[in-house]
């Protein structure tokens, strides 16, 4: 292969990423903004950490439809895990935790996913059909996903090509997970079944800034929709990476579009460096058939260590496992991401199968440092009859698991004869990204005997298609021929009141710059005062725009009134107050004007100032700030001659 090394992450060019042959693809879930669940009646989108129960279960694999069981279900078998549920009773019913059959679909989130769908130009499916996808590690009651495809072959325009769109689909949503130590994993289920989309495009971004940009992209297209939910937590990507001579790897759970690139160059060198690492192993004449190794329970050698970690594990009557890998010397610190060696590959996979989360959970001999001393090195070495040219591993736990743990140190490690292995991987905050588990297999999908298919009429789907929002390209380039400021087009685009913003500068002939301002940046600001600016609607915003088309109000007024209808909660018309008549405002004028009389300033232009900002105090929105200022310029003038 080539010898290509990787440069540091602001270093790389799209051509050091063609040398490598770096291709990666999304997978996107987005919750959608509905009343309910999808597959039963509980209200969607109550978030508590308070619960009234907790309900153990231990979960187990099923058999496919074949007759075949999938190998991330075996996987989350082996590590014996206690998943417990915290309930609260009203956002869960006996749906989700499978003692009683599902509701039908919920329509309104099937509308908009259909429309999501149409948005991606996805060829649309003219009978739906549920399908269960097995979750073995507990963040689904029932073991499974009810899960649908709404769509398939879409694209969206990107640069100068397509981005294929290979499927959307729509399921219910998993638990969130509250603690994972040992062998218990704790979940809250307050998310547990709000209906969500996911997005899954084809392989077609060549280098890390390009994932996050179609990201984005595909975010604002869900968003212009005003039909989903925003917030932490709202959407997740899950972003799958390979490069030549690779495999797909998908690194889960991804939570900021922004860790995108950081995350998928450290995925693209971690695959080069595990394919250099299979190219020395061959060399040294270590193949899959070739590859030798042992463990053995070597508990003994450690009776009088003064290694805290092994020394308290002993103590709670624990056992110490060494392992042999032949010819393996200095390979586990060969660094296959930013700050990371191999020997971190193996430590993830004891920690997460062997369920041995303490840290350390092992040390080996390429890196001995001050852990054990030299004569606890050459005994263990002796027991394992470990040569000069091999590495050893020692792992500490509970019997099984520490035996366990030995059983996934070897696996891993004949793994890195054959290249990368198909896993899941979690996103790290350094970038970097750990084990989570084996890539599932469609082994875990299977027909669900619940729920019969579902037609999707033509007529449905015109009538949602009547209803969609302009392609967010084509309303981005029109906001800018008409004159919004730059730095809101995006967030106008997603606004949930951009359907009210066309009104506002189709039908009422406002300005496009000032209803841009009110739309985005006010709610912006009076978030920042502390108001509710959830209860800020699209009824309350077109109130106060329509007064302003209908002269009941002027511009400058429109902030304070706002923020009058948040802090009072009284309605908009016992707030409008009629407009300064022209003898109220020359009253207003002589008076301003008299108390600063005898006050000094720098110059005339100061004075003015302070004179606008006392009229505006009194007359704000109910006055025209140019108008007024005119009319205060004359009469300052006047008062001079």
């Amino acid at each position: 292969m080539s010898e290509f090394v990787f440069k540091p992450f602001e270093e790389m060019t799209p051509e050091d990423y063609a040398v490598v042959g770096f291709k990666s693809g999304l997978e996107i879930h987005q919750q959608l903004l509905t009343e309910k669940k999808l597959f039963c009646r509980c209200p969607a989108g109550r978030y508590s950490t308070t619960y009234d129960a907790e309900i153990l279960r231990h979960m187990r694999p099923t058999l496919s439809e074949l007759g075949e069981y999938d190998g991330t279900a075996l996987m989350e078998f082996k590590t014996k895990k206690e998943i417990i549920y915290r309930i609260n009773r009203d956002t869960v019913c006996t749906y989700e935790m499978d003692d009683t059959p599902p509701f039908m679909i919920d329509e309104d989130a099937l509308d908009i996913a259909l429309g999501i769908g149409m948005l991606y130009d996805c060829i649309m499916v003219d009978e739906l059909h549920i399908a269960r996808k097995q979750y073995l590690d507990g963040s689904i009651p029932t073991g499974f996903q009810r899960t649908t495809i709404v769509g398939v072959d879409g694209k969206i325009p990107y640069k100068d090509r397509f981005i294929r769109i290979v499927q959307l689909g729509l399921e219910e949503d998993a638990c969130r997970e509250v603690s994972d130590v040992g062998h218990r994993r704790t979940y809250l289920t307050d998310r547990l079944g709000i209906p969500l989309i996911e997005t899954v495009t084809a392989p077609d971004m060549k280098t890390p800034h390009e994932v996050a940009e179609v990201a984005q992209m595909l975010r604002r297209i869900v968003r212009s929709t005003g039909k989903v939910r925003t917030g932490t937590g709202a959407a997740r990507e899950d972003v799958n990476v390979s490069v030549t001579g690779g495999t797909r790897v998908e690194i889960k759970g991804v939570p900021r579009i922004p860790r995108i690139p950081l995350l998928t160059y450290n995925e693209g060198m971690r695959q080069w460096n595990l394919l250099r690492l299979r190219a020395e192993l061959a060399r040294r004449g270590i193949t899959a058939q070739t590859f030798a190794a042992a463990s053995e329970d070597i508990t003994k050698v450690f009776r009088k260590t003064q290694f805290l970690s092994i020394q308290s594990a002993l103590a709670k009557g624990m056992t110490v496992y060494g392992v042999r890998l032949n010819g393996f010397k200095d390979l586990l610190r060969w660094q296959t991401q930013t700050n990371t060696t191999f020997s971190q590959e193996i430590s993830d996979r004891v920690r997460v199968i062997a369920c041995l989360t303490t840290l350390p959970n092992m040390v080996h001999s390429d890196s001995p440092g001050e852990a054990l001393t030299s004569a606890e090195w050459q005994m263990a070495k002796k027991t394992l009859n470990t040569g000069d040219e091999d590495a050893l591993v020692i792992v500490w736990g509970p019997e099984a698991d520490a035996k366990l743990g030995a059983q996934e140190v070897i696996i891993r490690a004949k793994e890195a004869t054959i290249g990368v292995p198909s896993e899941t991987r979690q996103a790290l905050k350094d970038g970097t990204n750990g084990f989570e588990r084996i890539l599932p297999g469609p082994n875990r999908m299977y027909p669900d005997t619940d729920l019969p298919p579902k037609s999707i009429t033509t007529e449905r789907l015109e009538r949602i298609r009547a209803k969609l929002p302009p392609y967010i390209m084509t309303r981005e380039r029109w906001y800018k021929e008409i004159g919004v400021p730059a730095d809101l087009i995006q967030f106008l685009s997603v606004s949930p009141f951009a359907n009210l913003f066309e009104r506002c500068a189709n039908d009422w002939d406002l300005s496009p710059k000032l209803v841009s301002v009110v739309l985005v940046q006010y709610p912006k600001r009076l978030k920042k005062k502390g108001l509710p600016v959830e209860k800020l609607n699209e009824e309350t915003l077109e109130a106060v725009l329509k007064a302003v088309k209908e002269g009941k109000i002027f511009k400058e007024g429109l902030l304070p009134l706002l923020e009058q209808v948040l802090a009072s909660g009284k309605n908009l018309d016992e707030l409008l107050l009629p407009k300064a008549t022209e003898r109220e405002l020359r009253e207003s004028i002589e008076q301003v004007v008299m108390s600063l009389k005898n006050r000094k300033f720098a110059g005339e232009e100061s004075r003015m100032r302070r004179a606008m900002g006392l009229l505006m105090e009194k007359w704000r929105g109910r006055m025209e700030g140019t108008a007024a200022a005119l009319k205060l310029s004359l009469f300052l003038k006047e008062g001079q001659q």
